[in-house]
């Protein structure tokens, strides 16, 4: 059986087919243009193939109620064309197949659950720090889901006593923690992108400060079985350290759990999969769908 995966972001779609085991056969990187440019070519990849479902990771927003009209639809994204595109629909009509979809946050973290950093257990959060912060949560084997998908990376933050005088750089909330922590934000504060700055740089402890603290309120609000912090930000092995103590500090021992202490470095934790996840969270997503 061969299953088909969209991961849809704002520079590439990456396409694929693979097998009910999540092996991948076959890639296509395309060109995030247009969506009658880069769907043409979409499409046309998994013509190719005989798939007997599709699962997509999108870049959001996008709409998830699976009881609205617009379901599936990428709603409010600044990105030229796409605003309000009905990519599922387009998706089920070419191919005649059914199709899953969900944010590609949320498929990082069911790629993660199942095959990565999160297996054996039935729940975990999945955090990407990269041009922008997004987070997708499972829970008791369930994606979190309320009138839309989470948007872990617009919460607001104390601001750092060495950080007071940058605004930050998201054009709704300026300093929510993606306009802060973001990749984009560290370039904008610092004049030059992430993997630029030495690994000793003032900018690493203020980062980590940031994550730690969006990290405490999901730990509160969520009370996830792992963290898995992903995206190109986090690929700076220097903050995993820098966050798990300033995590512990932050907590102060409110939750009193071995996971928050003594096992933290088991706890939050980078993708097992790397840049695969979001990938191999769409390929099982197109086997849930053959079920419902």
């Amino acid at each position: 059986m061969y299953l088909g995966a969209i991961e849809a972001g704002g520079t590439k779609f990456v396409c694929a087919v693979g097998d009910a085991s999540g092996k991948i056969l076959a890639t296509e990187r395309i060109a995030t243009e247009t969506p009658e440019i880069t769907m043409e070519k979409v499409i046309k990849f998994f013509m190719n193939f005989k798939i007997e479902a599709l699962g997509i990771a999108t870049f959001g927003p996008v709409d998830l109620d699976p009881e609205s009209g617009t379901y599936g639809t990428i709603t409010s994204t600044p990105k030229q064309g796409w605003a309000n595109y009905p990519l599922l629909k387009t998706m089920k009509k070419k191919l005649s197949l059914p199709v899953g979809i969900t944010t590609d946050v949320n498929g990082a973290a069911l790629g993660e659950l199942y095959r990565g950093a999160g297996k054996g257990l039935n729940g975990c959060l999945y955090l990407t720090v990269g041009t922008g912060i997004g987070g997708g949560a499972i829970s008791e084997g369930h994606v979190l889901q309320g009138m839309s998908h989470p948007e872990m990376g617009h919460i607001l933050l104390r601001r750092h006593p060495n950080d007071q005088e940058f605004e930050g750089i998201c054009p709704y909330h300026k300093d929510c923690l993606e306009g802060l922590a973001s990749g984009p934000a560290l370039q904008a504060r610092w004049g030059k992108p992430a993997r630029a700055l030495p690994s000793d740089h003032s900018a690493w402890e203020i980062e980590a400060d940031y994550l730690a603290q969006a990290l405490m309120q999901y730990v509160l609000i969520v009370s996830p079985k792992r963290i898995i912090l992903g995206g190109g930000v986090m690929k700076q092995a220097q903050l995993f350290p820098l966050i798990r103590e300033k995590l512990r500090l932050y907590l102060n021992n409110y939750v009193a759990f071995p996971e928050l202490n003594a096992d933290i470095d088991a706890y939050v934790v980078p993708p097992a999969l790397g840049d695969n996840a979001g990938i191999t969270g769409a390929l099982i997503l197109a086997k849930q769908s053959l079920v419902k």
